[in-house]
């Protein structure tokens, strides 16, 4: 099996954390846990159910990304796969061997979980949620041919590819990032299908009328920035 690397972004996941640290196959080599200030017990959860626990005072979902790959790029040992996973339980941590397979069978680079609506436990998107990806997806398919579906946190990468990604997003524009690069490089790509129920907590992005404006102008951003890049 490839050596595998998870990195959680986790901000204020006490309840959640130790369910979906708990949930990753055993054939993960190590799992990061990424503490993005938190309030409550989320470090000490993490650290407990047996995750390697970073801290990054600076809150944003790709400043935490972005430490958890830090700490890879220091070790001895680097991975062959990362996969990218919320804190939230949301997801289904198991089907991480789903979106592993193609990349281990070199049949892609990229992995992205789906989150497709008949596999959504009813309320787990918001429809403000389910819009957004609606209109990126589609202004990504009319300006990049892309057949992404989906911006979903869920997703697993080549570690090679990822470096050679140069991620900079600090905040929300992180997962969309990632995927306009892995378009424009023509990086080889698939969507799995994947459940997805609703999270524990209170979402900070979708669950705030704030969070979910910034994030929408973020996304759209960066797809308008690359659309004009061609």
């Amino acid at each position: 099996m490839p050596h595998i690397t998870v990195i959680i972004p986790a901000f204020n996941e006490a309840e959640s954390i130790p369910l979906v640290v708990q949930d990753i196959p055993d054939v993960v080599t190590e799992i990061i846990v990424v503490n993005n200030n938190s309030t409550d017990a989320t470090e000490a959860n993490a650290r407990a159910a047996g995750a390697t626990v970073l801290r990054e005072t600076r809150k944003g979902y790709g400043y935490a990304c972005l430490k958890g790959m830090d700490y890879v790029a220091q070790q001895a040992k680097q991975p062959d796969i990362i996969v990218f996973l919320d804190g939230d339980y949301s997801d289904y941590p198991e089907q991480l061997l789903l979106l592993i397979d193609p990349i281990h069978n070199n049949q892609a680079d990229f992995t992205l979980g789906a989150r497709v609506k008949t596999q959504r436990e009813k309320g787990s998107m918001t429809i403000p949620q389910i819009f957004g990806n609606w209109l990126a997806t589609s202004l990504m398919r009319l300006l990049f041919k892309s057949t992404f579906t989906d911006l979903g946190p869920f997703r697993a990468i080549k570690y090679e590819t990822l470096l050679g990604l140069n991620m900079t997003d600090k905040t929300y524009g992180w997962t969309v990032e990632m995927q306009l690069k892995v378009l424009k490089q023509g990086i080889p790509y698939t969507e799995i299908p994947v459940k997805y129920r609703n999270r524990i907590g209170v979402s900070k992005v979708s669950g705030t009328a704030k969070g979910a404006v910034l994030a929408g102008v973020k996304i759209l951003g960066w797809i308008f920035k690359y659309g004009l890049k061609k």
